[in-house]
C-alpha cells in the first residue's frame, strides 16, 4: 500500500513520510555528485577564457598606464597585448601582485588597471567577474 494514499494520510499533513524522506535523501546526494563535477568544469573554463586588452570596438588603440583606452601613440602609454589574456594569467597576477606573462611591470599593471575597469557589457568583462569569483 503506498504510504501517501493511506487512511491515515490526512492525519499526517505536514509531516514527511518516510518514502517521501528517503527520496529527498536521494536526490540531495546526487545532487552533491553532480554539482562537483560541475563545478570544477566551471572552474577550468573560467581559467582558460580571453579578455580582449582593449576589446574589439577600441581595437588598435593604446592602454594608458592608469589602465584607459587612449589613441596610439599617446605619451607613456601602451600598444595592445598581440593576444586577449587568459583568466588563469589575470588571476594570477591579480593575486601574487605578479607580472602578465611576457609583459614588464608598467605594461602588466597598465592591462590589469584596464581590465579591472570593465564594465557590464564590455567584451572579457565576464571572464574577469568569474576570475574574482574564483580568487576569493
Amino acid at each position: 500500500m503506498d504510504d501517501d494514499a493511506s487512511p491515515d494520510a490526512d492525519n499526517q499533513a505536514g509531516r514527511p513520510t518516510r518514502r517521501r524522506a528517503l527520496m529527498l535523501g536521494a536526490v540531495g546526494a546526487a545532487s552533491v555528485v553532480s554539482i562537483r563535477p560541475a563545478l570544477a568544469q566551471t572552474a577550468g573554463s573560467v581559467l582558460a577564457c580571453d579578455i580582449p586588452v582593449p576589446d574589439a570596438g577600441r581595437a588598435g588603440k593604446y592602454i594608458s598606464a592608469d589602465g584607459n583606452v587612449v589613441p596610439p601613440g599617446t605619451a607613456g602609454a601602451f600598444p595592445p597585448p598581440g593576444r586577449p589574456l587568459k583568466g588563469e594569467e589575470v588571476r594570477r597576477a591579480l593575486a601574487g601582485g605578479s607580472n602578465l606573462p611576457g609583459y614588464d611591470y608598467e605594461r602588466s599593471r597598465a592591462y590589469l588597471k584596464y581590465v579591472q575597469r570593465l564594465q557590464r557589457g564590455t567584451a572579457g568583462f565576464t571572464c574577469f567577474a568569474s576570475v574574482q569569483m574564483l580568487r576569493k
